[in-house]
């Protein structure tokens, strides 16, 4: 699960971004309405978590923004406004659920994980590349008949590659794309995961889908059944 938080409070973003990485989900980060705006226009994400109270723009407007787009992907609205009218203003404008702060952790993951099973309305539910198919709502991959088990890793670096087919992605690029904004840009998880994946798509199937372009980074091609 990939999802984007928007929170002008460091301390706050920090403790929830570390939190979320322990649980196997990534979360970018923004700071403020505008980049929030921004970064859900610009990639994919499973749940967008929004703080009313931003420095520009606040998360009412964001979320209409976001909405006005046609992005359908769920919001989950934090704030520490609690009266009913408050709860209601950010319903209509486009959240699907509202958590009061203070709040638990554990009740703030499972509120995330209940929007993602929800999930938004996607371009595809399913990519599929030759005999290779990912299926988006219930993150399964299979192989012609063969389901391939995948960590939450693995399939974020994977969806990220195969909704751009035959593109050469830089290590820095597949970073962005699929793992949290706080990766420092020379650590070798993309190599990591990328064997992790050939391993398990690849290698045992006698294929070479994901290539490695020397010095410049990867990419996914279909190949014939």
């Amino acid at each position: 699960m990939r999802i984007l938080l928007v929170e002008d409070r460091a301390k706050l973003a920090r403790l929830l971004q570390r939190g979320l990485r322990e649980e196997q989900v990534s979360a970018d980060v923004a700071a403020t309405g505008a980049d929030g705006v921004w970064l859900a226009e610009e990639h994919p994400y499973d749940v967008i978590v929004l703080d009313v109270m931003l420095p520009d723009v606040d998360g009412l407007e964001v979320c209409r923004r976001i909405r006005a787009t046609d992005d359908r992907t769920p919001v989950l609205m934090l704030t520490a406004l609690s009266a009913v009218p408050d709860r209601v203003a950010g319903l209509e404008a486009g959240a699907d659920d509202y958590l009061v702060k203070p709040f638990a952790f554990d009740e703030f993951l499972a509120r995330l994980r209940a929007l993602a099973r929800r999930g938004g309305v996607r371009r595809s539910e399913v990519l599929a590349l030759g005999d290779l198919r990912l299926d988006l709502a219930s993150r399964r991959v299979h192989r012609g008949e063969t389901e391939v088990e995948l960590t939450g890793q693995e399939f974020a670096l994977l969806e990220a590659m195969a909704r751009r087919t035959g593109e050469v992605l830089s290590r820095e690029r597949l970073l962005h794309l699929a793992w949290d904004v706080a990766y420092e840009p020379r650590s070798n998880v993309v190599d990591v995961c990328m064997k992790g994946l050939r391993d398990r798509i690849d290698r045992p199937f006698g294929r070479h889908s994901l290539q490695t372009i020397r010095g410049v980074g990867y990419r996914l091609v279909e190949e014939p059944e």
